[in-house]
């Protein structure tokens, strides 16, 4: 997902360079395609200057509700890993444990570190889209009202993981990690 609004960053994070790539949506994609054989970038608009699939959202508000049901709408698949643009860290250990425990009674799998849930880091299935069909109809946008809603499983992940690109200093302090 890299349709945020970056209010925090003052400007769009997923253009951000990283690593050794002009964005940090690209050095995702790179680094994430090594373990998924489709990914697509889910946004406003296709803004990025790598050959990527990207999902338009179909709504005019931004949200992450906004975003899954845009997604859904638009993939075949009946589950997807969703995983947001401004968690560089997360390793594919991390998505493979998430994958192993898995539960098929689930709608949706999520991480949970010590700082909380991390409900931009997981499996989505697609049986969560009439309630988040239901949801945006009532105006109400949190992801925590969808996955009150559903059978939502959460994994227990390491918190170092989870460095969040909110704000320029963490920004400056991932790539100084980086290095």
């Amino acid at each position: 997902m890299a349709g945020g609004k970056s209010s925090r960053m003052q400007q769009d994070k997923a253009l951000l360079p990283f690593g050794k790539y002009n964005t940090l949506a690209e050095y995702q994609y790179r680094r994430l395609s090594s373990y998924f054989e489709d990914i697509f970038i889910s946004a406003k608009n296709n803004k990025f200057d790598f050959d990527v699939k990207v999902i338009e959202d179909k709504y005019m508000e931004s949200s992450p509700l906004i975003a899954l049901v845009s997604i859904f709408e638009t993939i075949e698949e009946d589950e997807c890993f969703i995983l947001s643009v401004d968690i560089p860290f997360i390793s594919i250990q991390t998505i493979k444990k998430i994958y192993k425990e898995a539960k098929s009674e689930n709608n949706v799998i999520i991480a949970e570190s010590s700082n909380g849930l991390e409900p931009l880091c997981g499996i989505y299935r697609r049986s969560i889209l009439n309630t988040a069909k239901k949801l945006l109809q009532e105006d109400r946008h949190r992801l925590q009202s969808l996955l009150k809603s559903l059978n939502t499983q959460k994994v227990k992940i390491n918190a170092d993981e989870f460095m969040n690109l909110n704000h320029p200093s963490d920004y400056e302090d991932a790539k100084r990690k980086l290095n």
